[in-house]
């Protein structure tokens, strides 16, 4: 069986929907980089072993990334999972998983990467938004996609309406993609391009506003 090291900074809602999506994997490890993120008491809670590497006892991103780095191949994990966690990661760090890195982004990517994705997506009036899992390389936010779910924006949409349901597509699309994973259905190809193994792909289409 599988197995995956998630990464959190705070109350870790997609790694919780991992657990809780019951993977074909074992969940190795939980590891953060603040003591007091909420996620670390709920993998506690279910006996999934959890670790601190606090960024703040490092002088540098590089010294910081090799300690994580060492925590984390202490679990011998398939897969490293970032959920919600919010540090930018050196070169060295992502090409030391190449392939095995994955993140979730609150945007339909190449479109707003970064921080503060839904403002940006009211403020330019998109009608369309989302969110995608990809594979992590250096360039940040802008790995080879696996997956992506997008929903309407609606007219009275506030950032914090907008993020609640984009939220609820992470919460579906992120248990997907590792179930691929894990499955070996997919994989991060020499060419920086994901390779699938499987033939369903969805046909129809989200129009918004709807046509009438």
């Amino acid at each position: 069986m599988k197995k995956i090291v998630i990464l959190i900074s705070g109350r870790g809602s997609n790694m919780q929907a991992l657990v809780e999506a019951q993977l074909p994997c074992r969940i190795a490890a939980v590891i953060s980089n603040r003591a007091n993120a909420g996620g670390l008491a709920y993998a506690e809670a279910r006996g999934i072993p959890t670790a601190v590497v606090s960024h703040h006892d490092h002088p540098d991103r590089a010294g910081f990334d090799a300690a994580l780095a060492q925590v984390i191949d202490e679990f011998q994990p398939d897969f490293v999972v970032l959920a919600g966690f919010m540090r930018i990661l050196t070169e060295d760090f992502v090409n030391h998983y190449r392939g095995r890195l994955i993140n979730i982004h609150p945007s339909l990517l190449p479109a707003y990467p970064g921080l503060h994705t839904h403002a940006r997506a009211l403020q330019d009036g998109v009608c369309i938004h989302g969110c995608t899992v990809h594979f992590v390389t250096p360039a940040l936010d802008h790995g080879p996609i696996i997956i992506q779910a997008a929903v309407s924006v609606m007219k009275n949409d506030t950032e914090q309406s907008l993020a609640a349901r984009v939220l609820q597509q992470e919460h579906r699309v992120y248990p997907q993609a590792l179930q691929w994973l894990c499955h070996a259905q997919i994989e991060l190809g020499p060419d920086e391009h994901v390779i699938f193994r499987r033939d369903k792909q969805a046909g129809h289409a989200l129009i918004s506003p709807g046509l009438e």
